[in-house]
């Protein structure tokens, strides 16, 4: 039995979904009960190895407060390729590090700081320690 690559476009929408689904603190369970499916089912869309239909995508964006078109918004084009992505989106790296549960709790804790001062200090001292990491490294 050969196996075939996810399609980008799927895996995409499945990320968003994921990361959307995180956001909320929704486990994939809950997800899965809103949609009267499995939590199996879940993964494998957000995994992007099952195709998700145009209704279960509307459903998806209800359960999840969102339009459709957050599902889609910086994801891959049919322009150019598959690897193709629109105009103004974000590079996937910034959608891939969203989807973790690292990317998503470091996001809502920096958004809660209200000091400008203290955010663009967190945000040098990061830089400082990539720079840092990176020359030990090269």
């Amino acid at each position: 039995m050969s196996t075939k690559a996810p399609n980008p476009v799927d895996k995409y929408v499945g990320s968003r979904v994921r990361m959307r689904r995180i956001m909320l603190g929704m486990s994939q369970e809950k997800l899965g009960e809103a949609l009267g499916l499995t939590f199996q089912q879940i993964q494998k869309y957000e995994k992007g190895t099952n195709r998700v239909g145009a209704s279960r995508i509307q459903q998806i964006a209800e359960v999840l407060q969102v339009p459709v078109s957050f599902l889609f918004e910086g994801g891959p084009s049919s322009k150019g390729g598959s690897e193709a992505f629109t105009d103004g989106a974000s590079p996937t790296y910034v959608s891939d590090f969203l989807a973790t549960s690292e990317g998503l709790a470091l996001t809502r804790a920096f958004t809660r700081i209200a000091d400008s001062k203290l955010r663009r200090s967190i945000v040098d001292l990061v830089e400082q320690i990539a720079a840092q990491e990176a020359t030990e490294k090269g």
